[in-house]
């Protein structure tokens, strides 16, 4: 290996890098407010790719179907709540429920955007609602489960979504076209408009999420949310609603990772697993409660994946996925074990 792969390979790990950066701040960000470990937290990625790869091409994405149904679901299972005496918040359930799901269909149905950015905005309105209508599905009726349990039901959410991925997309790959089409040569190193725009796009979104929970109202209650439950619903703070947040703003930051990937690799209907495992390691490094940690997890990942396929690409998912045992051994013996209850 000479100095030129060496930069070629480190490019390709930054990149990925980025991407499971997205996927790491996502799942520490829903384990922290909600206690989930959210494994289908890459069929967001999935169905962001492919919802604009259909949009490109001029057909009605599926995820427009199952987003019309989820948003159904939800209302039903809120009118039953309400018949019960349970409190239920209406203006949030007409937003993610009502509002949301018809604009969606509005633009995917009669306005039809044709520009690029258009159809990004168009995708991203369509993924992001799933989130805290997932969540109100099943996860908040199991809100005060176990760890285990709420684990076990994400791993049943994902084989639902997965499967649904399969009958909307079907089991051909697709690609979308490139955000920016500029190349450049960088000391003899070709780098990509495309790599520029995926690494410009998450540090923004990254600071954008530094800023978000530092300064604003909302960011300090989820993450008030996130250091006492119990302490934040004394103090005033609707716990639901920290739940409904953390769940959209990680089906929006999976949908963003698949616009970014999308021009860049083939996307199936299961991509995303793989991606969103990745992230998981990288979350993991973090604890999944250190931010700055997952970042810096995530970079590693990406540069041990891309130096692996260089040097052992049979096993480069085994070499990354094994990176996972020295660390849960180093915090086994670092950290004060405790009941899931206390």
């Amino acid at each position: 290996m000479d100095g030129q792969i060496a930069l070629l390979l480190g490019q390709d790990g930054i990149v990925n890098g980025a991407v499971y950066a997205l996927m790491a701040l996502a799942l520490v960000l829903v384990f922290s407010v909600t206690r989930v470990i959210f494994i289908p937290q890459g069929e967001f990625v999935a169905f962001g790719a492919l919802t604009m790869a259909l949009l490109q091409s001029g057909r009605v994405p599926g995820t427009l179907w199952l987003l019309l149904a989820l948003a159904g679901l939800t209302l039903l299972v809120e009118f039953v709540r309400y018949r019960r005496g349970l409190e239920v918040d209406w203006k949030s359930s007409a937003f993610w429920a009502l509002l949301l799901p018809a604009l969606a269909a509005f633009l995917v149905l009669v306005q039809r955007p044709a520009s690029m950015l258009g159809q990004a905005g168009t995708a991203l309105l369509l993924i992001t609602p799933m989130g805290p209508l997932l969540y109100r599905l099943a996860y908040r009726p199991l809100a005060h489960a176990t760890v285990l349990t709420l684990l076990i039901v994400s791993v049943a959410v994902h084989g639902v979504l997965v499967g649904l991925g399969l009958y909307f997309f079907g089991a051909e790959g697709s690609r979308t076209a490139a955000f920016s089409e500029l190349q450049l040569d960088l000391g003899g190193i070709p780098v990509s408009g495309q790599s520029l725009v995926v690494m410009g796009v998450a540090s923004l979104l990254v600071v954008a999420l530094f800023l978000f929970f530092e300064r604003t109202l909302v960011g300090k209650a989820l993450r008030a949310t996130a250091m006492n439950r119990i302490g934040a619903r004394l103090m005033g703070i609707p716990t639901e609603f920290s739940g409904d947040l953390s769940f959209a703003l990680a089906a929006m930051v999976g949908a963003v990772s698949g616009l970014l990937i999308a021009p860049l690799t083939t996307v199936y209907y299961d991509t995303g697993f793989l991606i969103g495992l990745k992230g998981f390691v990288a979350a993991i490094i973090g604890g999944l409660t250190s931010y700055p940690l997952a970042l810096a997890g995530a970079l590693l990942v990406g540069l041990l994946e891309s130096f692996s396929s260089f040097w052992a690409s049979a096993f480069k998912e085994v070499i990354v996925f094994t990176l996972i045992i020295p660390v849960l051994w180093w915090r086994s013996i670092h950290s004060r074990h405790v009941e899931d209850e206390e």
